[in-house]
């Protein structure tokens, strides 16, 4: 008879939570992710001067923070109290633009913008070099490394002290950056240059110049493989690298290069990479070992940029700048469940538990 009750006891429980969650679902709330905690996402609106918090449960802003002027690159630190934004007082100007015809850039705003994520407020900005674009923040956390567009440098923010430690003349408007995972190498993108650089952390020195397809974007660096993955935009392609000997491996044709546009790239374990293609709007999902494109998930949005994947891999979540909201894509079904309001011009997102 025990044994019945628990049986009883256990359908019933089962039966309530199955009830709960078609109910949570019907009303447009989906379920956290398993493993408990909450996720929120963190979304820099380039034109509305702010990081917009979301809860992607929910499917709701959860906060508007005010950080200054074109906030683009947007990282949080590796205990998920401290945001920190890339700010630029350079007007907005996209490829084939005469900026000869723009106003001067405004100096003023550079920097990068440091949030209190428990206070929800801009704490302090810290000197960055002119321009800063997009950066990564080397996983001891005590340093930034910023791609300067305007100017061609890379600048290295020391997070104790607030002060830029050194920069580095690269290629002609820097983009993407990332760190190796021992933090002895950075690497960055160079758009107009069609090159990644190479840098030695420690002195700052350029070590190599890897050639890539036309307008190379996004970096992701793989940890097991060896492998480095640049997008460009341009050739429609991502090019993969050796992070040994900084040679060429691949290249990987995404599709047409006159709709294609590879820009923002993800991947929780190097295995599937996801990348975004601006204004071909669709999110690919890529087998670097096969080398090809194992998934068109089309229409996820309006020029999608910045992408993150959920911290169980279950979701990728874009943000659409023309249309200024954030689409939260299920990769099991390739289906886009909604596309989340935040005004704006919404650029980088990162996705992080709630702590």
């Amino acid at each position: 008879m025990r044994r019945k009750t628990r049986v009883d006891t256990g359908s019933r429980m089962a039966a309530a939570a199955a009830l709960l969650t078609a109910t949570l679902l019907s009303s447009g709330v989906a379920a956290a992710p398993a493993g408990g905690a909450p996720e929120r996402l963190y979304v820099s609106d380039e034109t509305g001067g702010d990081v917009v918090i979301v809860d992607p449960q929910r499917r709701s802003v959860v906060a508007r923070i005010a950080v200054g002027k074109r906030p683009r690159g947007i990282q949080l630190s590796s205990d998920h109290q401290t945001l920190y934004v890339a700010l630029s007082g350079s007007p907005i100007a996209g490829p084939n633009v005469d900026e000869s015809k723009l106003p001067p850039p405004d100096r003023r705003y550079d920097g990068i913008g440091v949030v209190d994520l428990k206070l929800q407020k801009l704490i302090n900005t810290y000197p960055s070099g002119a321009d800063p674009e997009a950066f990564a923040l080397s996983h001891d956390g005590k340093v930034l490394y910023v791609s300067n567009e305007d100017v061609g440098k890379l600048s290295a923010v020391d997070l104790t002290r607030g002060t830029v430690r050194a920069t580095v003349a690269v290629g002609s408007e820097p983009e993407g950056v990332a760190v190796s995972h021992d933090d002895r190498i950075v690497y960055v993108t160079c758009e107009t240059s069609n090159s990644l650089y190479v840098i030695d952390a420690h002195t700052m020195h350029v070590l190599a110049q890897i050639p890539t397809e036309k307008r190379p974007r996004g970096i992701f660096l793989g940890r097991q493989s060896h492998r480095g993955y640049a997008t460009d935009e341009f050739g429609a392609a991502l090019t993969v690298f050796s992070t040994d000997d900084y040679q060429v491996v691949q290249t990987i044709a995404l599709g047409d290069p006159k709709v294609v546009r590879p820009m923002g790239i993800a991947s929780t374990d190097g295995r599937r990479l996801y990348v975004t293609t601006g204004r071909f709007g669709a999110l690919l999902e890529v087998d670097p070992g096969a080398g090809r494109v194992l998934r068109t998930i089309e229409d996820v949005g309006k020029r999608p940029w910045g992408v993150a994947l959920s911290r169980d891999g279950e979701k990728a979540y874009t943000a659409n700048g023309p249309s200024g909201d954030v689409s939260v894509i299920d990769l099991q079904s390739g289906r886009v469940e909604t596309r989340i309001a935040v005004g704006g011009s919404p650029w980088g997102v990162v996705a992080a538990a709630v702590r």
